[in-house]
């Protein structure tokens, strides 16, 4: 199936966040900023929050990823 809006399907594309390496998630481009989306556990803690920045959001992903405890590398 064909998108018919390409420009609407351009704007959507989400953004892979790793840590060490491991896609944690992604963040998806919204009006003001960006929703992280969890794909592991260590990130599940920011599910569903937004940040300003794609970088505002992989710092918050990397902090959840030490508060969790859990060793990516």
């Amino acid at each position: 199936m064909q998108e018919n809006n390409i420009s609407r399907a351009k704007a959507q594309k989400p953004i892979v966040i790793e840590v060490a390496g491991e896609p944690l998630g992604v963040v998806v481009p919204q009006a003001e900023g960006f929703r992280f989306l969890a794909v592991k556990l260590p990130a599940f803690a920011i599910d569903g929050q937004h940040f300003p920045s794609v970088e505002k959001a992989h710092l918050a992903v990397s902090q959840a990823v030490r508060d969790h405890g859990t060793d990516i590398a």
